[in-house]
């Protein structure tokens, strides 16, 4: 089984829009992530997102063509700066879950999994993309499984 990790969309600047949701051309951007892992046969049991509007609207497009069987929930700890050695110790590495959160989070976060230190950077995210982590049973490590990033 693995977890699927996505930064949202880009999203508007603040004096654009306070929430800082999602522009059009972000949307447009996670659509066309989304359809690929749909057409991967990416299987995902649930999504759970920061809560923040950006998070909310990226997870809400991943829901809408992926179809989580346990649909999409916000959960804290996945903020931008919120600690990833906290959230770590909750992941199910069987439950096949999709977080959708911020950086540097979420680049902190697959540092830690996989090397033990969330200050150095193994792979940069980009807005809307997917970083997949399978986790070795035999080594009890975390190891990137494959990526997908696009910009339209």
């Amino acid at each position: 089984m693995a977890i699927f990790l996505s930064q949202h969309g880009k999203s508007a600047p603040k004096d654009v829009d306070p929430k800082r949701g999602l522009t059009e051309q972000g949307a447009a951007e996670v659509k066309h992530v989304a359809s690929l892992l749909r057409q991967g046969r990416v299987q995902v049991a649930g999504i759970q997102h920061s809560g923040k509007d950006r998070a909310r609207q990226t997870a809400e497009i991943f829901a809408a063509v992926l179809k989580p069987a346990e649909g999409l929930t916000d959960c804290s700890g996945l903020g931008p700066l919120d600690d990833v050695t906290m959230f770590a110790k909750r992941l199910d590495a069987t439950a096949n879950k999709m977080y959708v959160g911020h950086l540097p989070f979420m680049q902190r976060l697959v540092s830690y999994l996989t090397i033990g230190d969330p200050e150095r950077m193994v792979i940069e995210f980009q807005n809307g993309g997917v970083v997949c982590l399978d986790y070795d049973v035999d080594t009890g490590s975390w190891i990137i499984k494959w990526a997908v990033v696009t910009s339209l």
